[in-house]
């Protein structure tokens, strides 16, 4: 065993990439223990790494709405990592912020994709290639293969805070997340509407949980009004952590493909990812043990329209979203269900 080396993973996009980032983390503590692992998120994300049981620290990018302020914040976050020390930086991250860190960190080491518009910084260098057939945890993994030595990633990996739900600490409950930040990537509410009906219709004694942020609050009420299902809570009061709590505890996950999947994913829970105008080959499924994806059979012609959603179907008919039924996510709570 080496001397201890401070590792810096940087992951500042959205909650998904972060939780999958963790999975770096697994990685090398397992082949290097005995070194210092920090991770930089954005400030939204900094509540899921609270109290990690290996993580020596945490740095968080108060990334503003206002320009100024934002690069104002990157630069004194790029100080305090280099008053820290680093020996190695690694980030999947493939925007600029995450270069202006590297410049300001003075690591001795560095790895990240080519595709990074400053990768020319950074001494090791991998090709991210999505939709390579590869899931994003593998092409991460590659990053610090000249580190840990190992072609095979470890799962992500949340340490979660446990929050019971009203109902739930006594009997079985399932999950259900609506939301996300990309409109082309929800389901739409009647779809979950009528889902709900019948699974209300199978299980009538099985609570489900609506679960979101405090922006998701509306959309949640909405569903739980329309729906014929007596056993719906909401909640929207939990931090991202407490969420994983929740979900931990819960009998299946459904969700869209957003960051209650990679939630899912890293807890292992039993998850039914619907995929509307993204593609699964983009490399971001779901991992749990016991997880399935739902989405149109048929191909669309304009599907994808994107790589992370659109604000709006481009094409207005979304179909990628409208084509699934109630019928093929019923189904596939019953394939993931352990109690079913």
């Amino acid at each position: 065993m080496g001397l201890a080396r401070n590792v810096i993973f940087i992951q500042t996009a959205f909650i998904g990439d972060a939780i999958l980032a963790t999975s770096m983390l697994e990685s090398w503590h397992i082949a290097h223990p005995q070194d210092h692992l920090h991770l930089v998120v954005r400030s939204g994300n900094k509540s899921l790494f609270q109290d990690h049981p290996f993580l020596a620290g945490l740095h968080v990018w108060e990334k503003t709405k206002n320009p100024f302020s934002r690069y104002l914040n990157l630069l004194k976050l790029g100080l305090r990592i280099r008053r820290a020390g680093v020996d190695v930086l690694v980030t999947p991250h493939r925007h600029v912020s995450s270069g202006m860190i590297r410049v300001m960190s003075g690591a001795k080491s560095s790895a990240c994709f080519s595709e990074h518009p400053m990768a020319w910084l950074f001494g090791h260098r991998e090709l991210h290639g999505l939709g390579n057939g590869e899931h994003e945890i593998e092409r991460n993994h590659r990053l610090i293969v000249p580190w840990v030595g190992s072609d095979k990633p470890r799962m992500p990996k949340l340490y979660a805070h446990q929050c019971a739900t009203n109902e739930a600490a006594v009997r079985s409950f399932g999950v259900a997340a609506p939301s996300s930040q990309w409109a082309t990537k929800k389901w739409p509410s009647e779809h979950w509407v009528q889902w709900l009906d019948f699974e209300y219709e199978r299980f009538p004694q099985r609570q489900i949980v609506l679960m979101g942020g405090p922006n998701d609050r509306s959309d949640l009420e909405d569903i739980r009004q329309r729906s014929s299902h007596n056993l719906l809570e909401i909640r929207t009061d939990l931090t991202l952590l407490e969420s994983a709590g929740l979900m931990e505890k819960a009998s299946w996950v459904v969700t869209n493909d957003s960051g209650p999947m990679h939630m899912a994913s890293a807890l292992n829970v039993p998850t039914v990812a619907i995929f509307c105008s993204t593609l699964p080959a983009f490399g971001f499924g779901p991992l749990a043990d016991k997880s399935t994806i739902v989405e149109k059979a048929e191909e669309l012609s304009c599907r994808p329209c994107g790589v992370h959603g659109k604000a709006s179907c481009p094409v207005r008919h979304f179909k990628c979203g409208m084509d699934v039924s109630p019928q093929q996510v019923l189904t596939a709570v019953s394939a993931v269900s352990s109690t079913v």
